[in-house]
């Protein structure tokens, strides 16, 4: 039997940009998405903090140290600049894998890595 379980999250980053007219996704500073362990193209849930809004969508990368969270296409319209969001992935592994895995949690101050 597998379970899904949370591999990485980025906690309280700020969103810097909502461009409602790009096909879609969640750009994201390739820093933070090294750090936490996410891959161009992942599905990740974005929790906003600010308004209690949840999506799904994939990770793109954003250019490297800029910082840059921008919430893309229709996600555009469940944030504006300024709210902090969680941003969360998860991974399918079988139930002793998972009582051992360890999810990269990233902790971010000004979307920069401390």
């Amino acid at each position: 039997m597998f379970i899904e379980v949370l591999k990485s999250k980025l906690h309280c980053v700020t969103l810097t940009e909502a461009n409602l007219h790009y096909m879609g996704s969640i750009t994201i500073d390739e820093d933070l998405m090294d750090a936490a362990g996410l891959v161009p193209g992942e599905k990740v849930q974005v929790v906003n903090n600010n308004n209690g809004e949840r999506l799904e969508t994939y990770v793109i990368r954003g250019q490297r140290g800029s910082g840059c969270i921008c919430l893309n296409g229709a996600a555009a319209r469940k944030a504006v600049v300024g709210d902090v969001l969680i941003i969360i992935a998860y991974a399918l592994m079988d139930i002793d894998e998972a009582r051992t895995f360890t999810p990269k949690v990233v902790f971010p101050v000004n979307n920069r890595l401390p």
